[in-house]
């Protein structure tokens, strides 16, 4: 696991000293080494920053050249499968000097060129050079588990893990991108491509580009090598126990790969079913007990701890419990942005950084249950899709909301569900309402600028059979909540601390296998995730498990009104709101005053508020624009 970062500068606009200088700020990303390839005439550029995992020697560091010189490579992540690729690398003649994952890569590409990438079974984001052509490739994972941004701009490329890179190199010049605000309104995260700033992408999962250095292309023709549209059958499974034989198959090849390290490894335990599944397979298949990390925050609403002690005594791990103050918790406030780099709502980030940071003075690698709820349908968000798609609640819609409105808090929140504009729009708004976000309607009245469009992101991508409304929610999760939000919270909360961690449930092969399970043996009855938790009951008592479901959450909603309401006074205040002029100061003082006269749910409207208020502030930047000219 580690840091990437470079350029390519026709101009010579970027130094290689600015670019050392940027790599500096993903040293949390890869504290045991640094390297650096220069091209000849200073055009291009690569950086690393190494967090050793496998092949801890310094012959595995990076930048690394392939066996016949013509290619470089700097690399964040890992390949599971390199030992079966390395041995077809054997096959062919290859003779390799590392027991490392990258020099796999690089040997692939140097025999196969992009058509490995499909082969790769992992979490990576790369960069290969050739030096002969003068041909850039970067590429991102299936999923979009690793992290890549990807900045361009007339004769200027620069790709890094993280945005504070292209911050630092590029500076005042960037502009923020005001078609980005909305839709973090709206969803609490900035989806893919977009950035906070114009000019700047996220990198597109499963897919690469080719760019020649001298000819810099505007713009830049992403290729995918993998896409979950494709995959999805027009029959899916619907055999019980066939379904489960394969699930359990592929979660053991999956966990047992995720397990191969040259550190110690451990996993994130909180008692429930995802991570409870990960850790009683990763007992199963490790030769040595497995080290369990959970915290419990000092307020019972959201303390766990007593059913990850369960599961931890059932299965025998070495279990770490770190029990936390509620100040200690709120001490990570302040790093919310400089963590995250742009604005960013989860606030379950903090109690991520909590057990990161705690994780990582007894391992480098985490196991987590990531992806459960989305491939095996575990939220309330799919019940809403399902009543929705209901044509008599759609015509009762209107009344509907108009009288939740006369009742209380609770009624008012399930009212919202049916104050949605338009149904192509349907699947945004179900999330922002499960959430408490704006909906396309508050936005019109919020925003001071209210032109803005969600039929991109929820448009329907076509596949090989009729989704019902259930599975495109899901669907659309994984492709938007999932990535934008809960792997990028995971990611930086765990490499701030220079702590890898990994997501067997998100093996392409098991998200494959998920999609193309027929929806019946996700849910049945009342029972969530039933498959998934068929394969976890035959290694953990059932009777854990028979609770409400939780999130790992922190009691935000009173912080706001107590020891966080400096950040609710100072970001919502006149003097701010009118300086970025970017919300109707009218609106959110009435928000406020509901929210302190006992409406709790509006602090998700407020946070989002002082999350994005307090972003501009810290990053100066005044000047908006909308295009990505």
């Amino acid at each position: 696991m580690c840091g990437i970062a470079g350029y390519i500068s026709l101009d010579n606009q970027i130094t290689e000293e600015k670019l050392k200088q940027s790599s500096m700020l993903l040293q949390h990303r890869g504290p045991n080494a640094a390297g650096f390839y220069f091209s000849a005439d200073k055009k291009m550029g690569l950086a690393h920053r190494r967090l050793s995992v496998l092949d801890l020697s310094v012959s595995a560091n990076q930048p690394m050249f392939s066996a016949n010189g013509r290619y470089c490579i700097v690399f964040n992540g890992e390949v599971y499968n390199f030992r079966e690729l390395a041995l077809l690398l054997k096959d062919k003649g290859a003779s390799l000097k590392t027991s490392s994952d990258t020099e796999v890569i690089l040997e692939l590409f140097a025999q196969q060129g992009p058509a490995c990438f499909a082969s790769m079974n992992g979490m990576f984001a790369f960069a290969i050079y050739d030096l002969h052509q003068n041909i850039l490739t970067l590429c991102r994972d299936h999923v979009g588990i690793k992290p890549l941004f990807l900045y361009q701009h007339e004769k200027t490329i620069i790709f890094a893990s993280e945005l504070k890179v292209i911050r630092f190199i590029v500076g005042r010049e960037l502009s923020i991108n005001a078609k980005a605000i909305p839709y973090f309104l709206h969803l609490g995260f900035i989806p893919q491509p977009l950035t906070i700033y114009n000019h700047t992408s996220k990198f597109a999962p499963g897919h690469y580009v080719q760019v020649d250095i001298n000819k810099v292309a505007t713009p830049l023709s992403l290729q995918p090598f993998w896409q979950l549209s494709d995959t999805i059958t027009a029959d899916p499974v619907k055999d019980e126990s066939a379904a489960k034989k394969q699930l359990q198959s592929l979660l053991f090849d999956s966990v047992e790969k995720q397990l191969i390290s040259d550190v110690p490894t451990g996993t994130f335990l909180s008692g429930g079913v995802d991570s409870s599944l990960v850790t009683a397979i990763a007992c199963k298949v490790s030769s040595s007990p497995i080290e369990t990390f959970s915290i419990a925050v000092d307020d019972g609403k959201y303390n766990e701890s007593a059913y990850a002690q369960q599961v931890s005594k059932h299965l025998q791990t070495n279990h770490h419990e770190f029990h936390v103050k509620e100040k200690e918790v709120m001490e990570l406030v302040d790093q919310l942005i400089p963590t995250y780099d742009e604005p960013f709502a989860d606030a379950s980030a903090f109690p991520t950084m909590m057990v990161s940071r705690l994780a990582a003075r007894h391992v480098t690698v985490a196991l987590t249950g990531d992806g459960g709820d989305e491939l095996f349908h575990g939220y309330g968000t799919y019940q809403w899709a399902q009543r929705l798609s209901n044509p008599l609640l759609h015509l009762a819609k209107d009344p509907l909301y108009a009288a939740s409105k006369l009742l209380g808090s609770r009624y008012q929140r399930i009212g919202n569900m049916f104050a949605y504009e338009t149904k192509e729009h349907i699947a945004t708004h179900i999330f922002s309402q499960e959430q408490y976000y704006f909906s396309e309607t508050d936005l019109q009245q919020l925003l001071v600028a209210n032109q803005f469009n969600f039929a991109e992101i929820n448009a329907v991508v076509p596949v090989a059979r009729k989704l019902s409304e259930r599975e495109r929610q899901s669907y659309w999760d994984f492709n938007h909540y999932l990535k934008d939000d809960l792997l990028v919270k995971v990611d930086r909360a765990s490499m701030k601390y220079s702590l890898e961690c990994r997501v067997p449930l998100l093996d392409h092969r098991l998200v494959e296998f998920a999609y193309n399970l027929d929806e019946s043996l996700k849910i049945k009855g009342s029972a969530m995730k039933y498959l998934l938790k068929q394969v976890l009951f035959d290694h953990v008592p059932k009777e854990i498990f028979n609770r409400p479901k939780q999130g790992f959450s922190i009691p935000l909603a009173k912080w706001l009104r107590t020891d966080l309401k400096y950040l609710l006074d100072k970001y919502t205040s006149l003097e701010i709101i009118e300086k970025y002029h970017v919300v109707k100061y009218e609106i959110v003082s009435q928000l406020k005053q509901s929210y302190l006269s006992g409406t709790a749910y509006l602090f998700h409207r407020l946070w989002l508020i002082v999350v994005l208020h307090w972003w501009l502030e810290e990053n100066s930047l005044s000047n908006f624009t909308d295009d990505n000219e």
